[in-house]
């Protein structure tokens, strides 16, 4: 159980330190990514209005009609591509990428290359 406290302490210090760099404007808002162990969630967020623009998850039923599991890298790289495909129809296309203090491995960078194939810039 300690184990698994220290690193949830060290994912939220890297979260800090991410975000003293990033912040999302009215042009480039911030794409926050949240993961769990069975699904994926992300946002586009306006820190200068405090707003989220557009969100979505896995749980969402335009991904469930995809794929039923979203804890996986296959689904992660789904669900960046739903997600970049919506927020361009949205008028999102540039966004600054919030990883969540998550590594940049495994199901968050399927789902930033995803998105980035969909068509988002960051």
């Amino acid at each position: 159980m300690a184990k698994t406290l220290e690193k949830q302490l060290q994912r939220e210090a890297r979260h800090i330190r991410i975000r003293k760099r990033i912040t999302g404007t009215a042009d480039r808002p911030r794409l926050c990514l949240a993961r769990s162990l069975k699904n994926l969630s992300a946002q586009v967020v306006d820190d200068g209005t405090q707003q989220v623009i557009f969100g979505m998850s896995t749980l969402a039923k335009d991904f469930r009609g995809i794929s039923p599991k979203g804890g996986n890298v296959a689904s992660a790289a789904q669900f960046g591509e739903l997600f970049g495909q919506a927020a361009l129809k949205k008028g999102i296309k540039k966004v600054s990428f919030d990883r969540g203090g998550y590594l940049y491995h495994g199901r968050v960078k399927a789902f930033a290359e995803a998105a980035r194939k969909a068509g988002l810039e960051f």
